[in-house]
């Protein structure tokens, strides 16, 4: 992954961290790492643990799926599936909460418009 790949992916998290917080999410934690990788964000919201993922792109782009939010297929959803379990294995005391759910925010960036951004709750 190029510098600038990362870089963006970088903003987005930032940018989704944000929205979230400012719809009353309470993030928990960001860039969470576990032996087997990482989940961009978890956070709390009205008693449901939720484990979000995130996608930047570039719109235009020829490469790639329409909008961000839909590179989360099958395979990354698995994926995630185990991030969470092994988080839930290695976290220490949490807050308490009924249910979880994975979220998926997608940020499109196009030039100088403001970024576009995709929330898509409980996507898998």
């Amino acid at each position: 992954m190029t510098v600038a790949r990362q870089r963006l992916g970088r903003r987005a998290e930032q940018l989704a961290a944000q929205r979230l917080a400012a719809r009353g999410y309470r993030i928990i934690d960001r860039n969470a790492r576990t032996r087997y990788g990482e989940i961009d964000i978890v956070a709390m919201h009205r008693g449901t643990l939720v484990f979000c993922e995130v996608k930047a792109g570039r719109a235009g782009t020829a490469v790639g799926p329409e909008r961000p939010a839909l590179a989360v297929g099958p395979r990354k959803r698995r994926r995630l599936r185990a991030l969470a379990a092994a988080w839930l294995a290695e976290a220490g005391p949490l807050p308490w909460f009924e249910e979880m759910r994975f979220d998926v925010v997608g940020v499109t960036y196009n030039g100088d418009r403001p970024p576009a951004v995709e929330h898509i709750r409980n996507a898998f």
